[in-house]
């Protein structure tokens, strides 16, 4: 390999395209995707335990989804808000501080008897997420110098995030086995321990500088539009809700979304900074990871209503199918990179995003007689999914920018707010479908018709992967010595 320095997409690379971290490096990256993990387990873990929840509090498919989406709709609501104080009070301080906040209300969730209150304590380790993350990618990208050095960290971080989902869901059956609350004690647990490896790791901020303005009432429009269009999109699920009522929440959220961008054009401290709302492939990769999770979200919603209610699987035996999707942890880190390196990200992604497409399509045909044989293709699928799309958007999402912790923001908002649309949309199409028909062919129709929500959402995904820019492969990207 020459050792002259290259120049691909407009930035210089490394002579050799060195990528090694050192030790210091290496263990923060360590306590950050530790974080992020985190952050995927709980969500994963919660979903294998929804039919037990619905047990224990008799309820609906509706507010099993409300459950899982208030996680995600503070988390992706206050996210933004998050990268701003993150950029303004310091990295360190902010990441440390939600994670604290996460671990507390984890614990409080864990110890909820009604549903309002474990509605109530996930909004708020939500929230304490949506700081939380923002801080620790842009902990990452201010670290990793911009190219291969930063690419494979990010690529570590999504396989970090991947195997969150995957190994979630995996300790969420074992868990749940033993009693569903087990989920967010562990999640608080992990916390602990990650928390003190971050305290001893992540370098110290400077001294804030002078207190910049901080547009809260843009971060409140954000996730007040978010809760308006996912509660929407769940009333769908039951026509008795009233359609009047209905539409009038679609507009009210689109008419607040409508508002939060115009905000951000004027507002002396955004948000989101008018030069990312002009950079189009920063916008382009928001859009696509949205679509990405919606479809994610929605597809590992559904399977684990199909795999316990439908085929009559144990919470252990889901979890354990769903350790075939953490196959990404060795995908992404190893293969990614030299992929990115000879194709570029452009075609790397769309891969990706196409193998979504298969998993989810997979199961339109599904039958009440489906064995491991016939569910384990689909989730391999999805494991190149994660591997191939979640990291390389993230480099699209964050190149070429200045305002690290604003587009981290942006790009964790976008995932969370697909999270939550999918979700919502998944189980309104699900129930909408099954209507009032509890027997088990019902059950079969009306997944197959919900497992349309994942197919549109990966197959627009795709196609607008494929109107991005293509990218010039980095042959020093694929050095992935450590």
């Amino acid at each position: 390999m020459s050792e002259r320095s290259t120049t691909v997409e407009g930035r210089s690379l490394p002579p050799g395209g060195v990528t090694r971290f050192t030790p210091r490096e290496g263990f923060l990256l360590a306590a950050l995707c530790g974080a992020i993990f985190l952050e995927g387990s709980g969500i994963a873990l919660l979903t294998i335990a929804l039919p037990r929840i619905r047990e224990d509090f008799g309820a609906s498919t509706g507010e099993l989804s409300a459950i899982a989406s208030a996680y995600v709709i503070a988390y992706g609501g206050f996210m933004l808000l998050g990268g701003r104080v993150a950029d303004v009070f310091g990295r360190r301080r902010v990441f440390l501080a939600g994670l604290i906040a996460f671990a507390v209300f984890c614990v409080l969730g864990a110890a909820a008897h009604e549903v309002w209150l474990l509605l109530a304590a996930r909004f708020v380790a939500g929230a304490a997420s949506g700081f939380m993350t923002p801080a620790g990618m842009s902990l990452i990208t201010g670290t990793f110098e911009e190219g291969p050095r930063r690419d494979r960290a990010l690529v570590f971080y999504g396989a970090a995030t991947a195997a969150g989902f995957a190994l979630g869901a995996a300790l969420g059956g074992l868990l749940t086995a033993v009693h569903w609350r087990w989920v967010l004690f562990l999640p608080a647990l992990l916390a602990v321990v990650i928390l003190a490896l971050s305290v001893a790791t992540i370098p110290r901020d400077g001294k804030p500088g002078p207190r910049a303005a901080l547009d809260l009432f843009g971060a409140l429009k954000a996730t007040a539009a978010a809760v308006l269009l996912v509660t929407a999109i769940t009333r769908l699920e039951d026509p008795a809700e009233g359609t009047t009522t209905t539409g009038l929440l679609f507009v009210s959220g689109l008419a607040l979304l409508a508002l939060f961008l115009v905000r951000q054009r004027s507002a002396s401290a955004p948000l989101v900074p008018p030069r990312l709302l002009r950079a189009p492939g920063v916008l382009r990769a928001d859009a696509a990871v949205l679509l990405f999770a919606a479809g994610f979200y929605a597809f590992q919603f559904l399977l684990t209503l199909y795999l316990q209610e439908l085929l009559g699987w144990t919470p252990v035996q889901t979890g354990l199918a769903f350790v075939l999707m953490s196959l990404e942890v060795v995908i992404a880190p190893l293969l990614t990179p030299r992929l990115l390196g000879r194709f570029g990200t452009r075609s790397v992604t769309v891969l990706g995003l196409l193998a979504g497409v298969a998993a989810s399509a997979w199961f339109l045909p599904a039958g009440t007689e489906w064995g491991m044989g016939w569910i384990a293709p689909p989730l391999v699928l999805v494991s190149l999914a994660f591997a191939f799309a979640y990291g390389p958007l993230a480099i699209s999402s964050t190149s070429g920018v200045d305002d690290q912790g604003a587009a981290s923001g942006l790009f964790n908002a976008a995932v969370q707010f697909g999270a939550a649309i999918g979700l919502a949309a998944a189980a309104a199409v699900y129930s909408i479908a099954l209507g009032a028909d509890s027997g088990t062919a019902a059950g079969l129709d009306a997944f197959r018709i919900g497992v349309w929500v994942p197919v549109v959402a990966f197959a627009a995904a795709s196609a607008l992967g494929l109107t991005g820019r293509r990218s010039s492969p980095s042959p020093q990207a694929t050095d992935t010595e450590g």
